[in-house]
Order: C-alpha cells, then structure tokens, then sequence
C-alpha cells in the first residue's frame, strides 16, 4: 500500500482455520499496515458467512511492534461483528487508524455485504440479530465504516481507533483530484457492482470525483445489480471462458 514495505509475514489462521501467511507492513515512518484481506480474506470457493471469523486479523494484528498502526478493511469473509479478533485482541498494539472500505453503521453490515459473501435470505436475519445482540459494540454502531468488513469496524472502534474513510484517504494521497482533471476518461470497477459501491468504496469515491470535476467515468463489474447515476455503468460476463470477450466489449465501450 503506497510504498509499503514487508516488514515480516506471520502465520495466522484464516477465515475457516486453515493456515496461512498475511504480511505486516511498514510505511517510511515507521507506522506498521496490516490488511484484513490478507488475514481473513473472501475465497468464492468458500462461502459460509455463518461460521467465517475474524480470528485471523487479531492474529496478526497482535504480532505487530510499532508505535502506530494502520488496520485496512474490505474483501473479508466474516461477519462475526470482529468477535473473533476480541478472542485474541484485549488491547491495541500501538495508537491505531482504520482505514474502512464502506462508511455503513453496524446495523448495515449484513444485510448489505453478507449476501455478497454467500448468505441467503434467512442467514442475513440471522446475521443481522448476532450483531444486534452484541452489546460491548453499541456504543460504537452508528459511527461511519462500523460496518465494515463485517463489523471488524465496530470492535476495532470500541478497541480504541478511529475509523476513517479509506478509499478517501489513498486518493487524496494519490493526488487522484489532480489527475482526474487532467483526464478525458477515468475507468474503474468491482467484482458486484450494487448499492454498496457508493457507500464509500474506491469505484464509488473515484466516480463521485469525476462527477465533482465534470470528467467521463467508466465503472464495470463482473456482476451489476445497480446502475450507477452519473457513471456508464458497463456489466462484464464473471465468466474467466469469456474474458477475451469482455474484453473487446469493453474496448468497445471505452472508444465510443
């Protein structure tokens, strides 16, 4: 993550038990960067929001010496509203920053995301009552990006951090204003593109900013379940036997 250096990798335990190696990275001065993706991530040969934990992020984040952190979350399995993290996180390693994929209070997290992480109808009520019933992580449930990540947002805010919008963050960092300016074309996307990419996401911050800046933007997705206003909104097959298909469609698309 811009210019994030390996500083070691740990094994931990993923989603489902199994193990498997996730970096902690180092910034240039000095803060250490761990990546929910890289601990727990969504594996689409695996889908049981039901039992997937977070366990695996408190794993890494524990092994982390450093006198700040940066926690990124997005492409997670889980929605255990981080109870797995708490089984191994008492307390922070260091003074600590979440940067959170999608700005949704707690109450959202499951019946926006879970469905994209393989639960059916019946399973996001029942998601929704766990997190609910998780009484340590009300106070933190309205805050922006508490939902994230299957409520890894809510228990890394009643940990202590703060809670900020990450897409927002790296762009501005990326100067990505500035060069969106001097663009004709900005083309951008995600796996499902639905009405969560606008709750904070990267596609959806990239397109509120061409918006803001009166410049064209492409978004695609293997799968569109939602049409996004002011974006050409581009639905690819999800098919890997009909890439080179999708590929010139969206060619096609882009020199129109």
């Amino acid at each position: 993550m811009l210019g994030a250096r390996v500083r070691e990798r740990v094994r931990v335990s993923d989603a489902f038990g199994r193990p498997r190696d996730a970096p902690i990275r180092a910034l240039a001065d000095g803060t250490a960067v761990v990546e929910a993706a890289e601990a727990i991530p969504l594996d689409p040969r695996r889908l049981d929001p039901l039992t997937a934990s977070s366990r695996g992020l408190g794993e890494l984040i524990a092994r982390v010496e450093a006198d700040r952190l940066l926690v990124c979350l997005g492409g997670t399995a889980n929605v255990d509203g981080g109870a797995g993290l708490r089984e191994v996180v008492r307390e922070l390693p260091a003074p600590t920053t979440v940067f959170c994929d999608a700005l949704v209070p707690l109450r959202d997290a499951a019946r926006r995301f879970a469905p994209q992480k393989g639960a059916t109808p019946d399973q996001v009520e029942l998601l929704e009552k766990q997190l609910a019933s998780l009484s340590e992580l009300a106070p933190y449930a309205e805050v922006p990006g508490a939902g994230a990540a299957g409520g890894l947002g809510a228990a890394l805010a009643a940990l202590g951090a703060e809670l900020v919008p990450g897409a927002r963050e790296v762009l501005d960092r990326l100067s990505f204003r500035d060069r969106v300016r001097e663009a004709d074309l900005v083309v951008t996307g995600e796996g499902t593109v639905d009405e969560t990419t606008t709750t904070g996401k990267a596609p959806g911050e990239a397109l509120r900013v061409c918006l803001d800046e009166g410049t064209r933007c492409i978004v695609f997705g293997g799968r569109v379940v939602v049409e996004l206003a002011g974006a050409e909104t581009v639905a690819l097959s999800g098919d890997p036997a009909r890439a080179a298909t999708d590929l010139i469609a969206l060619g096609e698309k882009l020199s129109s």
